[in-house]
């Protein structure tokens, strides 16, 4: 069910009249949307934001690290209306302990390039990935550096 707040946004509304389940949750804060997203249906939600919401853009694919807190990862997507002038934040949570979450890839081709970068520095695997492989870091580094349990000095041998 759509909570109260968020009935006034159409965007909010049109995502759970697509499917009830979908939507966690979102707040609207310094003139942006945000809308939670189970991480199950983030593909099929953002086919539905690109399709039949005009968010033909995807600005970028990042995550946050909220260790220790559970669930642990959030990951974030970043999208763009340019018919409507309009910004949609869309943020899925998921669970620390082997991160992963649908790729996006076959909605915006140019997620592919984001999704390698936050697999890479944080070790979220995207499932159905076309190539999900390291982009920053070199083939033979050991963990992911962005995550906070990550060694300040590295790991040493």
């Amino acid at each position: 069910m759509l909570a109260e707040h968020l009935k006034e946004h159409a965007v909010a509304a049109s995502v759970d009249a697509f499917d009830q389940e979908a939507l966690r949750g979102g707040e609207y804060a310094l003139g942006e949307l945000t809308l939670e997203i189970a991480p199950a249906k983030i593909a099929s939600v953002c086919g539905f934001l690109k399709y039949d919401q005009g968010f033909i853009r995807l600005s970028t694919v990042t995550a946050v690290d909220r260790y220790p807190a559970e669930p642990r990862f959030e990951v974030v997507y970043l999208l763009h209306s340019i018919e409507h002038k309009q910004r949609l934040r869309v943020k899925c949570r998921i669970a620390g302990d082997a991160p992963e979450i649908e790729s996006v890839t076959s909605v915006w081709r140019g997620a592919g390039w984001y999704e390698r970068e936050v697999w890479d520095l944080f070790g979220i695997r995207f499932t159905g990935h076309p190539d999900l492989k390291r982009i920053m870091m070199p083939d033979d580094w050991e963990g992911h550096p962005l995550r906070k349990d990550y060694p300040v000095t590295g790991h040493r041998v």
